[in-house]
């Protein structure tokens, strides 16, 4: 058989042997598509956690806005074909990713400011009283649009960042001058890496910095990729000079957003507040807000603690909403020499708990840092606002009987089961289940598993939400509650003015039902600044029928969303988003 009729197998093209000059060229362009990559996902996450506190719903807009970048990546696909020169292109690219990574969080936050700011310079230019403030109309209309922008930049994003792998695989073609049998694969696979090593980046270290920082850093790798590229291919652009002073331009603006972009962001949150911001933070979970409000001289100034833009406690009525959550478990209880406290890493529950005497008392919350700052606000916040928060809490988390658990309750209580604790009373102050992560903590299993730590004859309270403005997620919590092989789960409702109606959950392992023990009393044993005994029992007493579709509404099984999704459907209903 003749050498030209044996069976031709070519190798790919691109695994052919190549000059340095290529190899270096390919060596570059994958390690840029990687990095891209990366930058690419950190700004879905960066976007979808900014859209989260500013619409509070936080699992639905992340997973719309990771969709939404999505689509709108394989819209800019398309649109590359569109791109005459790609070495051109994709230096024009990385300019425009790297202005809108890097200004995005910030213009978003300003266009808010504006539209919340906007009727009430109206109302105070037409001397208009308060409950006449322009909010309808073109002014809602606005306001709507603003609190939806981050989905138009994350849109705008994914656009121009779908169009940097057909641009690259175009730009290694040329540079090979043959069409590359592999070329694809190869960037894609850079891509697959690069993502998951923006993931990872995101989760170690972005994720526990100022937003406005880790956009900034992001946005810094766009403009080097950029940069890159006018060194490397300098003979094949044709703005040269353009490029140089837009790359030197925007390496200002990125400076600049670096270290103040924060400052300037926060001053523009504040003006979504009522009262003067005086101090705000972000841990690795949720955004701290503090906000004053001045009283007068002869008064002291109000207080009001924010998570993720959501009221914690307001200091002029919080001793409302924890007189309910502490006093009847611990009145009622047989005993009060062990406690246990999930959530409430404020000290608030824990100032009211401690009056009780007990011998130790047990605190879990996973945020490390807001811990800090309640129990040594004075190495955290400024010395004024530091003296007010130790005389809410009355420095609770500095006793010596407390042990604090600084963990994830889901797991941690694991712990103390396996050292075989029991606790007389066990005290559940979460923030409402407004993410799929609360969600687990108001679930069959977790409450089954505080039913092991619980003593035979003690008593559990649990913040419940509001029974009127979540009344499913409300009733919901008691019949999991119940699931959890409680034998006596009551209810009972108060109106705190700055939340409105609230509820509370309290249950028994055994033995009488909470009411009962309480009918027993003739007062509480101690004292409280607000609630007394007739008070309390009153609050067991609920409206007509409120219970009447309680069969309809289904049970928080581990897994399940089910408080979650009612609690976020009644959300979305009170603002007028179905």
């Amino acid at each position: 058989m003749s050498q030209s009729s044996l069976p031709q197998n070519p190798l790919p093209q691109d695994s052919l042997p190549q000059g340095k000059s290529h190899l270096l060229d390919d060596t570059l362009l994958i390690l840029t598509m990687a990095v891209l990559a990366g930058c690419g996902l950190i700004y879905e996450y960066l976007l979808s956690h900014y859209a989260g506190r500013v619409l509070g719903v936080m699992e639905s807009t992340i997973y719309t806005m990771i969709g939404l970048m999505i689509v709108s990546m394989g819209l800019g696909a398309f649109a590359a074909r569109k791109v005459r020169c790609a070495f051109n292109g994709f230096v024009w690219l990385e300019l425009i990713i790297a202005l809108l990574g890097s200004c995005a969080i910030l213009v978003i936050g300003g266009l808010i400011a504006i539209t919340q700011i906007f009727p009430e310079l109206i109302a105070d230019m037409l001397s208009l009283p308060p409950d006449m403030k322009p909010q309808g109309g073109i002014f809602k209309q606005l306001s709507w649009l603003a609190f939806n922008s981050p989905y138009f930049f994350g849109m705008l994003l994914g656009f121009f960042i779908g169009m940097e792998i057909p641009l690259i695989a175009r730009i290694r073609e040329q540079i090979h001058q043959q069409h590359l049998a592999n070329n694809l694969g190869t960037i894609y696979g850079a891509d697959y890496v690069g993502a998951g090593i923006g993931a990872a980046i995101w989760v170690i270290f972005l994720l526990s910095i100022d937003i406005s920082k880790a956009a900034a850093i992001t946005a810094s790798l766009n403009l080097i990729a950029g940069g890159f590229f006018i060194l490397r291919y300098w003979r094949r652009l044709h703005w040269r000079k353009t490029f140089v002073a837009l790359h030197c331009l925007l390496a200002l603006v990125i400076i600049l957003m670096f270290n103040y972009g924060n400052q300037w962001l926060n001053q523009m949150n504040s003006l979504l507040y009522l009262d003067k911001v005086v101090h705000t933070d972000k841990t690795r979970f949720q955004q701290l807000t503090f906000t004053e409000r001045h009283m007068g001289l002869e008064q002291d100034n109000i207080i009001n603690f924010y998570l993720n833009g959501r009221l914690q406690f307001s200091s002029i009525d919080e001793h409302i909403y924890h007189d309910y959550l502490v006093a009847p478990v611990m009145a009622a209880s047989a005993r009060n020499e062990n406690i246990l406290i999930i959530g409430g890493g404020d000290g608030l529950a824990l100032r009211d708990v401690l009056k009780y005497q007990p011998k130790s008392v047990t605190l879990i919350d996973l945020d490390s840092e807001l811990i800090d700052i309640f129990q040594q606000p004075e190495q955290h916040v400024n010395p004024r606002l530091a003296r007010q928060i130790l005389q809410l809490n009355q420095k609770s988390l500095q006793d010596k009987r407390v042990t604090i658990y600084r963990a994830d309750a889901f797991i941690a209580i694991n712990k103390l089961i396996k050292d075989r604790q029991v606790f007389d009373a066990i005290i559940v102050d979460l923030p409402d289940p407004s993410h799929p992560d609360l969600n687990k903590l108001y679930s069959v299993n977790f409450y089954a598993r505080l039913n092991l730590l619980l003593a035979g004859d003690g008593l559990i309270a649990i913040q419940s939400t509001s029974p009127y403005h979540a009344k499913d997620s409300f009733i919901a919590i008691g019949k999991t509650v119940a699931a959890a092989k409680f034998v006596h789960v009551q209810q009972y409702h108060d109106n705190v003015p700055s939340f409105g109606e609230w509820g509370w959950t309290i249950a028994a392992k055994n033995g009488a039902s909470p009411l009962t023990r309480l009918n027993k009393l003739k007062q509480l044993p101690i004292n409280h600044q607000w609630l007394n005994l007739a008070i309390l029992k009153a609050a067991f007493i609920f409206p007509n029928n409120f219970y009447q579709n309680k069969a309809d509404i289904g049970i928080n099984i581990l897994g399940s969303h089910t408080i979650y999704q009612l609690h976020q459907k009644a959300w979305q209903d009170q603002q007028g988003l179905n």
